[in-house]
Order: C-alpha cells, then structure tokens, then sequence
C-alpha cells in the first residue's frame, strides 16, 4: 500500500486515487489549518483519525447524503415533535456542541474528536464555516449536531443526545434550517444505518462531488 504524505504546502492527491481499502483512504500528514480544512471541503475530503494517529484525510467511494425534504418522520416521532416542543438554536455555543459530541463513547473506548480536532474545528467556525445547532425542551438541553458548511452543502460531522430523540430533533431542526434557507443537501459522509431509516442514501464520490461543483 502506497500513501501519498502530506507536507506543509502541498495540496491534496485526486479524490480517485483514494484506496479501496479501507475505502476512501486518500493521503495522510498536512495539518489542520483553517486553511487546509477549506480545502480539503472543497474537494470532497474529510479528516478521521484517533488521538495518537497520523491525521489520515478520507474521501470514500460511496458517500451517504440526506436531501432536507426528505427526511423520514415517524408517527411517534412526530407525536413527540408536537408534545415536547423542542426549542432550537443556531450558532449559539459550538464549542458546547462539539464537546458534548467528543463525550460520546466509541467501541474501543476511545474518540476521533479529541482536542486537536475540536481546536481546529472551532477556529473553522470562528472563520465563518461551522454551524452548530442546539435543541432544548423545557429549557434543558437535548441534543445538537455540528458541521461544516461548503458550498450549497451542510456536513454534518457528529450529533449528541441527552435526552431521548435528541439527536433526531437536532437533524429536524437542521433540515428545516437547510429548506428554509435553500441548501440543498445534508453529507452524512460514511454508510449510517440509523440515518437511513430517516432518510438518507448512498451516491457516488463522483455524484456528491457534481453537488459540490
């Protein structure tokens, strides 16, 4: 296996070169300047690696998106939506947001949002390409999801949950933000099987990166 590094200036391989497997692997080194994240956005790229890793960059074959107007509500969920009211909020606190995301525990006990990754992604924010979203009921926080946008797209990069159906309400509250202001699609960027059932579908690294051109 041959991976391209990486240095400080250079820029990124072509999205077809990435591997088949693991798939979508495409480079590893660089950084994570403001800068280069925008890049790397821009071309369909995405950082994902655990702390103590090189940082590896990802661009998979199939990519997982979620157009607004079709996200899925189930009849208890919408019950829900009606009984519980939930609250939403914008841009309010994402560094909240993205740390709340890191507590989430993963299989092997670790996590990929680990302080240098939230430090990138908050400067990321700061420069005008995050988002955040916050949604309570009853004054209480519920869930959130955070992400970064480019172009006429949302990536959503992680959601949390604290209290049930949060981080549902939170891709709600999201999608109706996206139709409201007319952004087209939701990246979900890897095969997520509870996204699925909301809504979302696979298409093709070339497809997404005809919604990025």
């Amino acid at each position: 296996m041959i991976l391209p590094c990486l240095g400080e200036h250079n820029t990124f391989p072509d999205v077809d070169l990435a591997l088949n497997e693991p798939d979508g692997l495409l480079c590893f080194g660089g950084d994570l300047s403001v800068n280069r994240l925008i890049q790397a956005y821009q071309k369909g790229i995405f950082p994902w690696y655990s702390e103590g890793e090189p940082l590896l960059w990802w661009s998979p074959s199939k990519r997982m998106v979620l157009k607004p107007k079709q996200l899925h509500l189930s009849k208890s969920f919408k019950k829900a939506l009606k009984k519980n009211k939930p609250v939403f909020f914008l841009n309010r606190d994402f560094k909240k947001v993205i740390s709340q995301c890191a507590q989430i525990p993963r299989k092997d006990n670790g996590t990929w949002i680990h302080p240098e990754m939230i430090s990138a992604y908050t400067a990321l924010f700061e420069a005008g390409y995050g988002f955040s979203l916050e949604v309570e009921i009853d004054g209480q926080l519920a869930g959130g999801i955070y992400g970064v946008k480019v172009a006429n797209i949302m990536c959503g990069e992680s959601m949390f949950s604290l209290q049930k159906n949060g981080s549902k309400y939170a891709m709600y509250g999201l999608c109706q933000h996206m139709i409201e202001t007319g952004i087209d699609l939701l990246d979900c960027q890897i095969h997520n099987p509870h996204l699925e059932k909301m809504g979302a579908n696979l298409i093709t690294r070339s497809q997404f990166l005809t919604y990025l051109s």
